[in-house]
């Protein structure tokens, strides 16, 4: 495939109307129509395909003729988003939840892999004193044994790793909520 393909599939917008709306959070079935040539009887047949488009903020209602854009994989059965509302049917657009443009979406998805990435940070950095703790318990035991004066270097070592572990948890807690 072409750069030229690429960037034309990445940015062609499809006209639909919406058909089924607040049933599913952020996501609402359109009807797209398109036509077929069946060169066996030298004839178009129109054809109309249903799909599930998400809607960020939920700012679409039965029968809008709206513009989707393919591409922006949200789950297994949806894979286009809103562009725009072309024509919107019962509420006027003004006194609806604004639609996310491009570059709002990029953004908001880029951030959420930031927090992501920083949870995974985190959690490895727990992981990393959670081992070392458990490490200094085995060498507490083994010197327990052999010598006392190095038990109680190994006590205050352990509980220093302790308090960062507790402190670590709780970022990770807190990037939990957020």
């Amino acid at each position: 495939m072409s750069i030229q393909e690429v960037a034309k599939a990445a940015t062609r917008q499809i006209n639909a109307v919406v058909v089924s709306s607040g049933l599913m959070a952020k996501t609402v079935k359109v009807r797209v129509g398109s036509t077929k040539w069946n060169s066996r009887v030298s004839k178009e047949f129109s054809r109309t395909k249903f799909l599930k488009v998400h809607d960020p903020n939920s700012s679409l209602r039965t029968g809008d003729v709206i513009s989707i854009s393919p591409g922006w994989r949200v789950s297994k059965t949806v894979h286009h988003v809103v562009s725009e509302i072309l024509a919107p049917f019962g509420d006027p657009i003004d006194a609806r939840p604004p639609v996310p443009t491009e570059e709002e979406r990029i953004a908001e998805k880029e951030e959420r892999m930031k927090d992501k990435l920083r949870r995974r940070d985190l959690r490895d950095a727990l992981a990393r004193v959670d081992g070392a703790i458990l490490k200094l318990e085995r060498n507490i035991s083994k010197a327990k044994k052999a010598h006392s004066g190095v038990v109680e270097e190994l006590e205050t070592e352990r509980m220093l790793l302790t308090r960062k572990s507790s402190l670590l948890e709780q970022r990770v807690s807190d990037g939990k909520r957020s």
